[in-house]
Order: C-alpha cells, then sequence, then structure tokens
C-alpha cells in the first residue's frame, strides 16, 4: 500500500527490477533526514505543496492516504467533496461513538499515532452529496498527537472496518462499481491487490493479529527488498 521510495529509489528499483537497459543515475540531496521531525520526508518551511491531484490538497492527507484510499472501495465517503478529502470518513448515521471505542477495544495499537475526532460534514458531490454525514477525521498535523512510527493508516482503516462490521454485520460497506476500468472485482480488492482484506473483516471470528499474520510475511520481504535501493 505504500512503498516508502523516493521517486529517484524507485526508478533504482525499475531499473534493477524490470532489467532495464538505461543510464539511470539518481544525485541524493545533502543531509536530508527523511526520518527527521516535523516533516518525516517533506521537509516543512522549505519546499511548497503542490497539488498532485484535486483531492491531494495537504501533506496530512499524504500521510493518511496508505489507509484512507481504502474508503473508496466502500459506502462510506472519504470526504471527496469537502475541504480535507481523504483525512476523514463516515456516512449517515453513522454511531461514531461506538465506532471508536470499538476501534479501540479490538487494536488499540492500530489507532495510535494520530488523534482521532468525531466531526460532522456533508459532501458537495460524490457520495452521499449534500447529506449530513457523521464521521471521523484522522488528526497527523499536529506534534502532540502525530507519531511517526506508531502511525499505521492501512490498520487503522482496516480496524475501522472490522468495528463497524461488529457494530452492524449487515452494514452495505463494499461499494460494487466500475473502479479504475475493473469490472469483475470488487473495488476494495483491486485497492489491496487481493481479497485479503475484505474476507478478514467480513470474518466474524477473525481477529486483529489474524490479520497482523497475513500481512507481515508481506511486509518483512518489501522491507527487505527495498534496502538495496534506500538512498538515505
Amino acid at each position: 500500500m505504500r512503498h516508502g521510495l523516493t521517486l529517484g529509489e524507485m526508478a533504482r528499483w525499475f531499473v534493477s527490477t524490470l532489467k532495464l537497459d538505461v543510464d539511470c543515475q539518481v544525485i541524493a540531496l545533502d543531509g536530508w533526514q527523511p526520518q527527521a521531525a516535523p516533516g518525516y520526508g517533506w521537509p516543512l518551511g522549505r519546499r511548497t505543496w503542490v497539488n498532485p491531484s484535486p483531492n491531494a490538497p495537504t501533506l496530512w492527507m499524504a500521510r493518511c492516504y496508505a489507509g484512507t484510499v481504502m474508503v473508496e472501495g466502500t459506502t462510506l465517503s472519504e470526504g471527496r467533496g469537502t475541504t480535507r478529502p481523504l483525512e476523514l470518513f463516515g456516512a449517515p448515521g453513522l454511531d461514531v461513538p461506538s465506532l471508536l471505542t470499538t476501534m479501540r477495544e479490538l487494536a488499540p495499537g492500530w489507532t495510535r499515532g494520530c488523534r482521532l475526532r468525531p466531526c460532522w460534514f456533508e459532501p458537495t458531490f460524490y457520495k452521499h452529496v449534500g447529506k449530513l454525514c457523521a464521521g471521523v477525521q484522522i488528526h497527523v498535523e499536529d506534534e502532540i498527537y502525530y507519531e511517526h512510527e506508531a502511525f499505521r493508516p492501512w490498520r487503522l482503516m482496516a480496524v475501522a472496518f472490522k468495528a463497524l462490521r461488529r457494530l452492524a454485520p449487515d452494514y452495505p460497506l463494499w461499494r460494487d462499481f466500475v473502479y479504475e476500468y475493473e469490472r469483475n472485482r470488487l473495488a476494495i480488492d483491486v485497492i489491496n491487490g487481493s481479497d485479503l482484506l475484505r474476507r478478514w473483516v467480513d470474518d466474524p471470528a477473525a481477529t486483529p493479529g489474524d490479520l497482523d499474520a497475513l500481512a507481515a510475511k508481506d511486509e518483512a520481504a518489501w522491507s527487505a527488498e527495498r534496502q538495496a535501493y534506500l538512498l538515505y
């Protein structure tokens, strides 16, 4: 869901993996520390944010995106049609206090690193347009609440779906529509690369530990593979 490479590092990975016959030279930044606060890969105060997409308006959205992008495959609003897209999620009639309580009961470690604030919003377009939605805003902009190493957006949204399924087993969570030109698979499966996450959410007996076990092998393999291409 998140490769964790700079564009230069990604270029090095593509050249090696695809065995491209090109002269690729990456000039490294002098003294750049991507793990340093407060920017963690984005030098706050030294670079101007330019939207890479109309719904990618802030650095804070980028921090959340590896998790909140999954909301696109659901019937929940991901905040498109508001001023904070992909930093919040919700739907009409959602019981947010119970949702947050259940999320923390199921996997307290997965909700760390950010502040989860109940909120209300009314999208001006896209899902639930013109309807008042109860939702959650994920705050990762404040050093008081944001913990870079603890924040795990993919697991945060996974446990949000799991909590909603526990509270309302029949909730029509998965949205069935043509996504990225894919007509034969649900959008949530396209986004995740398989049906692993969806099946875990829908299985009432599955636990957070089960999802960790399913995902950890691939995560460890990628962490090891990318080491050869890191410049910083």
